[in-house]
């Protein structure tokens, strides 16, 4: 839709709800894993409803967790094991005496089992998005990963890859291995495999067999056709981040084990530490201590679990407070909405409605028309009540009555409750909520009551005054539609359009006219499902890190954008924040992988957020704009962090390769469509605001895409330009400091080398930064080390520090390494170019000499015998 210079495009969209929570106490919608007692509680794991019935997939689920149960056991010195694991069965597989689910969902999955993970058909992954040491998002696994025993000879047994997975998500840990950097040059100019630990060994193989390490790196680059191999018998036991396959692998890289050096992003992102200290600083540890004795943990225990029948209560308020604002009309238009449009088909519904007291206004009907639609919408409370009172439990109270008429308990039902505000007795009824098996919803009508319902082909208009405003659409092929071709409803003033069969893609464009002599506020709603099953439509889930903050401490916001599970790259992505009573902010997201974004190109667009006006609550809102003639789709990009499939082994000296994994293109054709999408955040609060000026206390963010290239003497320098505050802004100066110690640097950043900045003024924030210098201008000798000793490095190790216009520094950057001049490793094969040619040359001058004799030779004979013929003539005559 385009209303204005906005443009969107009608096309494949899954539907959302958006649900502000109302307060901290009913954030409940799952606890989650739990540890307890040194056993993790609560592991959710969910099949897709896409994925076909298959017998041997749960069976094998249950086996990779058990096996992963006893080995994370091991690997943690005997700390964290997994006690119960629940498996969400997909309500399209036959019922086979499942329990029912309570407030268990796909979405809350820890796990989630589905058809497609991006570029390799195969591919677990774990998705995250948030910085070293903090929790990911979910844990992604295959039905070909799951079935497939030949997968098992790259990745190792599935337990063991389930044990990889978990540190990424759990502990926030990252991958020890770099397929774009497979090698490095040490601090001693060796040429080294990027590994973690240095004690895996293996060796360099050409096309046609093993190869010398030279034949495969001539001056730093890497030789097409080559790789290295290793062994399939090992010594080493770390490291499980960095291949969790080898049967020697028991244990996470720890400070005695780990490569500070290798290019990895577990190096990058965690500033050098191994991925043991990460997971020993987490909180899991922090309370637990490892289990005494010297038995194993008891197998873990499973729950499977399905969805039966759809039930779904609203529950309104209509207390007096809900006359303020318009806010009944809002009510009722948003539920008759919800009604009419957005709650699915077969869906059980009722409706109940509370002021200090709660009121059955519907018992459960099931929607199988359009005509119990409208029973249901006639059931709405269109007044309210002269009770000023507002109790949120005696609403709920009646909610669950409703709800457990179906199967005699509330189970896996979902109460939709909106209120005016806060009830301080809400507390009275948590501990019948949280046992209740539903899941409720919470809506807060405030001062942005209209922000707070927003559905994402149907076309609704809504006003406020009496007679509907003039209306105009025009489809993309010039079709127009008019106020009188909408559905006109007086009563609850909302004018509707359903447009059949499938919605022509490309630009829509409305106009409003308001018809009143008054200012009124107007909306326009539009919700679009997607056209085939089999293609899945463009989304956007949007989210914060956290439901509440403290000033100056900001919130990181996210917009997960993705086609199914491939990352949709190149958006316009725009936040829109709301407090209360202040005008709204607008925030652009980004995936550059810089500042809040963890990791560039993965689909998950991020940014800081600090600008808070006042205390309270504020929303989120997010809108995605992608034009039709940008490359959208991460075809070959994996969105997350994922274990690394080992091509093949050396087995007693001889080659042995695995299976390839399967690749999932897409054509051209398919990549070349835009789209808009809006979708909520929820809401967050934010308290201690002061009231005055605020002070500047934000630092510019740390940058952790430093880059070092030599070329000829001189290193290029590139990197994501923070702000002044965090992200955003521009930055005062830069501190670039290098050492020829990468421990020197790590430790002791404050007596680098500084390198002259003078002339390099820091550019607006998301601006990439390119900066050359010559190390030679700055090292003069060996380097004096804080212990008093040298050393004759040729390597150089740089890091960055930012600091802004209060001299403000953020925290150094991942250290950046570069070679001075040729190694000594590229020596032999450059000497034996040199020798070839020299012996080449040497051959050819041989051989010219040789010709030269012969002529010479021959010219000296012939001029003898015809001197010989001259004097036998004289003789004669």
């Amino acid at each position: 839709m385009t209303h204005g210079d906005k443009a969107g495009t009608v096309c494949c969209l899954k539907i959302a709800t958006l649900l502000v929570a109302l307060s901290p106490e009913l954030l409940f919608l799952g606890a989650g894993v739990q540890l307890r007692d040194n056993g993790y509680d609560g592991l959710l794991i969910a099949i897709n409803p896409q994925v076909s019935e298959d017998q041997n997939l749960i069976p094998n689920i249950k086996e990779m967790v058990t096996e992963a149960s006893f080995y994370l056991f091991n690997a943690t010195k005997r700390r964290v094991f997994f006690r119960n694991t629940k498996i969400l069965i997909p309500a399209t597989w036959k019922a086979n005496n499942y329990s029912k689910v309570k407030q268990e969902s796909y979405e809350k999955a820890n796990v989630i089992v589905t058809a497609s993970s991006g570029a390799h058909g195969g591919d677990p992954y774990t998705l995250q998005y948030r910085g070293c040491g903090k929790e990911g998002k979910h844990i992604y696994f295959t039905p070909d990963f799951l079935l497939n025993d030949d997968l098992t000879a790259g990745y190792g047994s599935r337990g063991r890859v389930f044990v990889h997975e978990w540190a990424h998500l759990r502990w926030g840990v990252f991958d020890e291995y770099n397929n774009e950097k497979p090698f490095y040059i040490n601090g001693q100019n060796q040429i080294k495999v990027t590994r973690c630990s240095s004690d895996i060994t293996g060796i360099f193989v050409c096309e046609k067999g093993p190869c010398p390490q030279e034949n495969c790196i001539i001056s730093e680059l890497f030789q097409g056709g080559c790789m290295f191999l290793y062994n399939s018998t090992q010594n080493a036991a770390a490291s499980i981040m960095f291949m969790q396959s080898l049967s020697s692998v028991v244990e996470f890289c720890n400070a005695s084990t780990h490569n500070q050096e290798a290019p990895n992003r577990q190096n990058q992102m965690c500033s050098l530490r191994s991925t043991w200290d990460v997971i020993s600083d987490s909180t899991d540890f922090h309370h637990s201590s490892p289990m005494n004795g010297t038995e194993l943990p008891p197998p873990p225990t499973f729950s499977l679990v399905q969805a039966g029948d759809k039930v779904v209560c609203l529950v309104l308020d209509v207390s007096s407070k809900m006359a303020e604002a318009d806010r009944l009309l809002r009510l009722e238009q948003a539920a008759e909405f919800y009604l009419m449009q957005i709650v699915e088909s077969h869906t059980f519904v009722g409706i109940v409605s509370f002021n200090s007291n709660g009121e059955i206004r519907a018992q459960l009907h099931q929607i199988n028309n359009d005509d119990d639609r409208k029973l249901l919408v006639s059931h709405l409370p269109a007044t309210v009540s002269a009770d000023p009172e507002t109790s949120i439990c005696s609403g709920l109270k009646r909610g669950f009555e409703v709800a457990e008429k179906l199967n005699g308990k509330a189970y896996g039902s979902v109460l939709i409750l909106v209120t005016s505000g806060h009830d301080e007795h809400i507390s009275n009824c948590l501990l019948t909520v949280l046992s209740s098996g539903s899941t409720i919803h919470t809506i807060a009508l405030g001062a942005s009551v209209d922000k707070n319902l927003e559905e994402l082909s149907h076309l609704t208009v809504t006003w406020q005054t009496s007679g509907p405003p003039d209306i105009e659409l025009f489809e993309p092929n010039g079709r127009k539609y008019y106020t009188h071709n909408f559905t006109i409803n007086q009563a609850l003033r909302t004018a509707r359009l359903w447009i059949p069969g499938t919605a022509q893609p490309g630009p829509w464009t409305y106009a409003l006219n308001n018809t009143h002599h008054s200012l009124q506020s107007l909306k326009v709603t539009v919700t679009s499902r997607a056209s085939h099953s089999a293609q899945p439509p463009a989304t956007v889930e949007a989210f914060v890190e956290k439901d509440s903050t403290s000033f100056p401490h900001p919130v990181m916001i996210y917009a997960n954008v993705r086609k199914g599970f491939y990352p949709i790259l190149n958006a316009t992505v725009t936040a829109t924040i709301e407090p209360e009573t202040e005008e709204p902010v607008t925030l652009k997201l980004l995936d550059d992988g810089a500042g809040a974004d963890v990791i560039k190109n993965d689909g998950i667009y991020s940014r800081y957020f600090f600008s808070f006006a006042v205390n309270g609550r504020y929303s989120l809102k997010v809108h995605v704009n992608h034009s039709p003639s940008i490359s959208a789709l991460g075809l070959h990009s994996f969105p997350g962090s994922h274990a690394m499939y080992v091509p093949g082994y050396i087995t007693n000296g001889n080659i042995q390769m695995n299976v390839p994994r399967k690749s999932l293109g897409r054509s051209e054709e398919e990549q070349k469509w835009g789209f808009s999408r809006t979708s909520s955040g929820g809401s967050f609060s934010v308290l201690g605001v002061p009231t005055g000026p605020h002070p500047d206390t934000l630092p510019p963010c740390r940058i952790i895409d430093l880059e070092a290239v030599q070329v000829e003497e001189e290193v290029t320098l590139s990197w994501t330009a923070p702000g002044e505050d965090f992200d955003q802004g521009q930055a005062n100066s830069y501190e670039i400091r290098m050492s020829k110690s990468l421990q020197n640097i790590q430790d002791d950043f404050n007596n680098a080398i500084l390198v002259n900045t003078s002339k390099l003024n820091p550019q607006p924030a998301g601006t990439k930064e390119i900066f050359t210098f010559s190390p030679k201008l700055f090292i003069n000798g060996p380097e004096h080390q804080p212990n008093g000793e040298t050393q004759e490095s040729h390597r150089i190790y740089v890091a960055i520090r930012t600091i802004d216009k209060n001299s403000l520094k953020s925290a150094v950057s991942n250290i950046a390494q570069a070679s001075l001049f040729i190694l000594p490793n590229s020596a032999p094969v450059l000497a034996r170019d040199d020798l070839i040619l020299k012996g080449v040359l040497i051959a050819m001058g041989l051989i010219g000499i040789i010709c030269l004799t012969i002529v010479v030779t021959h010219c000296i004979l012939n001029k003898k015998r015809r001197a010989d013929r001259k004097e036998n003539g004289i003789e004669l005559l």
